[in-house]
């Protein structure tokens, strides 16, 4: 079986209920095939399958028209040590989801308390490893 192949029938194993894939399961697929997580995007996305709960919180959590798409909230308070971290991964005024997930497991924080914190700084998360944003 060719390695898109692999990867789609990994795919097709994991989706809820909607027929979609979480961020979780996309990651869990690319670590068990060995693959990039961008391989495991794209060939969802080839394959007509959508992402959702991302573990970054901003997205596949409702309907984008209704303003549902996202659950993270910007942090009510940012430890300094964490919004340095933050600033110092910056490319281009964003930080990089790759970066957020770096800075979450070094600091012993969740993915989520990165996000959140990101909000509150204004900084906008992208270069989504799935290649969803």
């Amino acid at each position: 079986m060719k390695r898109a192949e692999t990867i789609a029938a990994a795919i097709r194993e994991r989706l809820d209920r909607e027929g979609m894939l979480s961020c979780a399961a996309a990651f869990r697929i690319a670590e068990e095939l060995e693959v990039q997580p961008l391989d495991v995007g794209r060939t969802a996305d080839e394959i007509g399958i959508r992402l959702n709960r991302c573990q970054l919180g901003l997205f596949g959590y409702g309907p984008k028209a209704e303003g549902r798409h996202k659950i993270v909230q910007p942090a009510e308070a940012v430890e300094p040590g964490l919004a340095q971290a933050i600033r110092d991964n910056l490319v281009e005024g964003k930080l990089p989801c790759r970066a957020a997930w770096e800075i979450a497991s070094a600091l012993r924080v969740s993915k989520m308390d990165v996000s959140a914190a990101a909000e509150a700084l204004g900084i906008k998360i992208a270069h989504c490893q799935l290649g969803a944003f």
